[in-house]
């Protein structure tokens, strides 16, 4: 490492060179990374909801520094099966872009987020498929409530390729769930907005959007209690160094934790860490071809979330003896070691009991009346011991009735 008098010397000669720079109107360095965005087009949504998004995307576009050495961006919507409204290397400018979006046609079908998403990881989003390797990649999520199918797991893959994901609800969405899907800090990276409030948010958004992808940056990302994401642009080639990651409690002595990565690395997870702490990390760029400047930040763990147990309750499929129930997962620092749903009727009578495994959050109840009124209580039992419970009222439709014979197939009695 350098000595501090030496790296002081190099950061006055940057900052000189910085306000130089910009005392001759020298431009700041342009973004640089693969944008997608996810469009709820099903039919969930009106025609009216999906035309106001369609315009409040192409605003947020219109003035992005759009070029195959800028932003690329790519469009898909959620249906029944995800459809790719354009790829990443199909418009050329922020004005094409903007055009292509307008022209969109909603798909209609269900609502199957979670297959788009990992047809996003599979078909876009890899190298395998022409992504650009080694820049940022962020995914921007328009949507007015839930999905037909499980987001989190095809967004958790996602986000462990290093997506910045940004989430905008424009509808009765599930906060907790979005908190899980959207990236840290959610201030900046999730949004609820009615559907005709949208341009409030697009300065705020596109500035985001922009700062998540500015290139020649050492950046922190999916920061949680235990870990954070460390993320930077190619500065070495794949042959001509290597790179030494240093990190450690901020203020205190002692030898940092190192970690050496290959010239061609371009991010590193850092796990195991205290909750609620400070660290300062280093990055240090060896080469023998050319000097690459050490980069350094700050990051700060997140505290330990308190457990959350069920958040909503959801009836479908109800039949005179059976139904089945849904629940948003427990979400907390160690999941739910399972769950326990517990119904009986209103107006009293025995109780009934269903064990549901972690990792499922949903069942279907049986042995039920016909035309009663249920109350239901789901409880999520955490590792720590402690539960948390959410109860719902449900009502059984009737059974069909036995039909009465006509007047005329009567039996008279007999005199």
């Amino acid at each position: 490492m350098l000595p501090w008098t030496a790296l002081g010397l190099a950061l006055s000669l940057r900052l000189a060179l910085a306000r130089s720079d910009a005392e001759r109107g020298a431009p700041t360095p342009a973004s640089q990374g693969d944008l997608l965005f996810l469009l709820d087009s099903s039919a969930s949504v009106s025609h009216y909801e999906f035309s106001r998004v369609r315009e409040f995307v192409g605003q947020l576009v219109a003035p992005l520094p759009v070029g195959p050495g800028a932003l690329r961006t790519s469009l898909v919507h959620v249906g029944s099966r995800p459809h790719t409204e354009f790829s990443f290397d199909q418009h050329g400018s922020s004005a094409a872009v903007r055009d292509a979006v307008l022209g969109a046609a909603q798909r209609m079908g269900d609502t199957h987020t979670g297959l788009a998403l990992a047809y996003a990881k599979e078909q876009l989003f890899s190298e395998a498929a022409g992504a650009r390797p080694g820049v940022p990649k962020v995914l921007v999520w328009v949507t007015d409530g839930g999905s037909s199918d499980p987001v989190g797991p095809p967004m958790q893959d996602l986000k462990d390729l290093g997506v910045t994901v940004f989430i905008v609800s424009t509808g009765r969405s599930n906060r907790l769930e979005l908190l899980a899907a959207a990236s840290t800090p959610a201030d900046t990276h999730l949004h609820f907005v009615d559907v005709d409030d949208l341009p409030i948010i697009a300065q705020r958004l596109r500035a985001a959007i922009l700062d998540a992808t500015q290139p020649q940056q050492l950046r922190a990302s999916e920061v949680t209690s235990s870990s954070f994401r460390l993320a930077w642009p190619p500065l070495l080639a794949a042959h001509s160094g290597y790179y030494v990651l240093e990190m450690a409690p901020s203020g205190q002595s002692g030898i940092p934790l190192r970690q050496q990565l290959p010239g061609n690395a371009t991010g590193w997870v850092w796990t195991g860490l205290d909750p609620d702490t400070d660290y300062d990390v280093a990055l240090l760029p060896e080469s023998n071809e050319q000097p690459v400047a050490p980069q350094h930040l700050r990051v700060r763990t997140l505290p330990l979330p308190e457990e959350a147990g069920p958040e909503r309750i959801v009836f479908s499929h109800a039949k005179p003896r059976s139904l089945r129930v849904s629940w948003t997962p427990a979400l907390g620092p160690a999941s739910a070691l399972g769950y326990h749903v517990q119904f009986g009727p209103v107006r009293g009578g025995a109780a009934q009991r269903v064990e549901v495994p972690a990792g499922q959050n949903s069942t279907t109840l049986q042995g039920l009346a016909p035309g009663t009124a249920y109350l239901v209580t789901v409880t999520a039992a955490f590792r720590s011991g402690r539960e948390r419970a959410l109860s719902a009222k449900t009502c059984t439709p009737e059974g069909q009735r036995r039909a009465r014979p006509p007047p005329s197939a009567a039996v008279a009695p007999k005199p």
